[in-house]
């Protein structure tokens, strides 16, 4: 049955949803469908794909011209491609040509301060108009960009930049004086500081300041000639942390904008006259991928916020700019729950008409409130650092199954696995059945490897399958259901139980806003479920809540599964990604080491 054919959403299959959100499905105002420009899956082909986009001479590839050149030639180029909104209160409307012109101007900058192709540049911003066309103007020279989250304290920044060799730095004079200058000598390769006005003093002896660059480039900058950069040429240096060791510094080459140009088409459903806002930080992958990259490819016009979350000023924002596509997380969307949906209620939002989130799988509440307090289902969806963009979702022409990962976009082929002794899987074809989820190598934003770490790279791999290490099922109308990670599977008296499910449970009942699930370590059982809820406003921790939520868990899952201790927490460790950090859950419930909390949010 093709998606055209499905005329309303059918209730989750997931173990004890159907009658919570038999009811809610009934009103998502969806009715899946294709887009007359995006063919349907059985006419699909990366070949295809790829000839939507320019090229460049020779049969080159590059990033930034694709997101920047093709669409002013296209006829796009007073259209405004960035809204900046200033935390402060200034904005600043930079249209496609202008945005172009910048980033030529930085691409000349940078290659007469010494800078070549393949040299790593690192950025470490705010959400400054700056950073964006340094982050283009760098792609343009076939110059890596590696991003750095704004939040790292010294010692992160310092390790990641030695990994990478990073000969370059783009950053503001706040945060150079802040986490820079105490670790610079340690990193023997950075030869260039560009720094971006921030209001927070002058440039320092021995850097650079960004206005100033652009500014001499002048306007025979403007006229600079993209590198002739080959599709396999790397472009993106993305460092991502495993729950122990060093951080894995995941290469991405200019064929990913391939990926992304066909992700903004199914997977977010993105039309030319579309008002885009990615809420993540250009400092991970999301925000490189889809805050940057896919909505510039797509012609649209993209809001950035350089002011951190705030419920009130979110919704004036979706509002006043008339956003109309809007990819967040689910931290996000918790937190929005927890200001209460009256609040919501508040800001109408009649141009709002798709919204999506990654990070983490997103409960099935959350969907509900997004029905509820939007007047709009919340479209989940997978993907990793190491795809590089969006593999599988809950897009705009498949049924919303809510706590569901969604199907396999076009040209993904994602299968079920079972890890063997001899190094090869075993596809698992049954449904509901518990497997690891693996991607047959091809698709173009696939990672080319861990940066000086060969072995460790070819190890996701068995023969063409891409072994995600996450731990999965799909049901009999192929969609897929995260059950959680390898690692974070809990081995309970022969139970193997997913934290998102139970942590999923726990969120339906009224009281709890946000739950990490753990295993603890128990001497009869092996492991034993245990629950950290943070509460709702207006909610108060006590004895008889805990014992409400322990029977409301046990008649949803059964006692095998439900947790059988519950701790209260203000709040709950994340990621700046957004992910529940429940590997820092269990070091602390254990006293054990916690490892590297770099990227954990509010580190400094």
């Amino acid at each position: 049955m093709t998606p055209n054919e499905r005329d309303e959403p059918r209730p989750s299959n997931q173990a004890g949803g159907d009658s919570l959100i038999r009811k809610d499905l009934a009103a998502l105002a969806v009715r899946p469908h294709w887009r007359a420009d995006a063919p349907a899956p059985g006419s699909f082909s990366w070949v295809a794909m790829r000839e939507r986009l320019s090229g460049l001479p020779g049969g080159g590839l590059n990033i930034g011209f694709e997101a920047l050149d093709r669409p002013v030639r296209e006829g796009r180029g007073e259209h405004v491609a960035l809204h900046w909104l200033g935390a402060e209160g200034g904005e600043r409307r930079i249209t496609y040509d202008e945005l172009r012109r910048l980033a030529n101007r930085f691409a000349s900058a940078i290659t007469r301060l010494g800078l070549g192709r393949g040299e790593r540049l690192f950025v470490l911003a705010p959400r400054l108009p700056e950073l964006y066309v340094a982050i283009l103007g760098a792609l343009k020279a076939g110059v890596v960009v590696s991003p750095l989250f704004s939040a790292f304290g010294p010692e992160p920044i310092a390790t990641r930049m030695n990994l990478g060799q990073g000969r370059a730095l783009v950053t503001t004079p706040g945060l150079y004086a802040r986490k820079v200058a105490p670790v610079i000598a340690q990193i023997p390769t950075l030869a260039h500081v560009l720094l971006i006005d921030d209001g927070s003093g002058a440039c320092p002896a021995g850097t650079h300041d960004v206005g100033a660059l652009l500014h001499d480039a002048g306007v025979e900058g403007e006229a600079f000639e993209c590198a002739a950069t080959r599709p396999d040429e790397m472009a993106l240096l993305h460092f991502t942390s495993g729950t122990t060791g060093r951080p894995k510094g995941a290469m991405h080459v200019h064929e990913a904008v391939v990926t992304h140009y066909a992700t903004g088409l199914y997977a977010l459903d993105l039309h030319a006259d579309d008002i885009f806002w990615c809420t993540a930080d250009p400092g991970w992958v999301t925000g490189m991928s889809y805050g940057v990259i896919a909505p510039l490819l797509h012609g649209v016009t993209m809001v950035v916020d350089e002011a951190e979350f705030d419920p009130e000023r979110w919704y004036t924002i979706l509002q006043e700019h008339e956003v109309s596509v809007w990819y967040t997380a689910p931290t996000a969307i918790r937190m929005l729950m927890k200001a209460g949906t009256a609040l919501a209620k508040r800001f109408p939002l009649p141009r709002l008409r798709f919204v999506a989130s990654v990070g983490e799988p997103l409960n099935p509440e959350a969907v509900r409130w997004g029905q509820e307090a939007l007047g709009l289902p919340i479209h989940d969806n997978w993907w990793q650092t190491e795809t590089g963009g969006i593999m599988v979702a809950n897009g705009a022409a498949f049924d919303i199954k809510p706590g569901s990962m969604g199907r396999p976009l076009p040209g993904v082929e994602a299968a079920i696995v079972e890890r063997l002794e001899s190094g090869g899987v075993r596809l698992i074809d049954a449904p509901d059945t518990q497997g690891e989820l693996a991607l047959k190598r091809g698709w173009p934003s696939m990672f080319r490897g861990y940066l000086h770490e060969d072995d460790r790279y070819r190890k996701c791999f068995a023969g063409e399958w891409y072994l995600s290490g996450d731990l999965v099922r799909r049901d009999t109308d192929g969609n897929y259901w995260f059950v959680g990670r390898a690692d974070d599977v809990i081995k309970s008296a022969g139970h193997l139980i997913g934290p998102f499910e139970v942590e999923s449970v726990l969120m339906e009942h009224p009281a709890v806003v946000e739950a990490g699930v753990i295993g603890k370590p128990d001497a009869l059982l092996g492991e034993v479920v245990k629950a950290f809820v943070a509460l709702r406003p207006g909610h108060e921790a006590s004895e008889a809540l805990m014992r409400e939520l322990m029977a409301h868990a046990r008649k949803r899952l059964g006692a095998a599964v439900a947790p059988k201790e519950i701790a209260f927490a203000a709040s709950l460790p994340h990621t700046r990604s957004g992910k529940i950090m429940r590997r820092l859950l269990k070091a602390r419930e254990l006293g054990l080491p916690e490892g590297d909390t770099s990227t954990m949010e509010g580190a400094a």
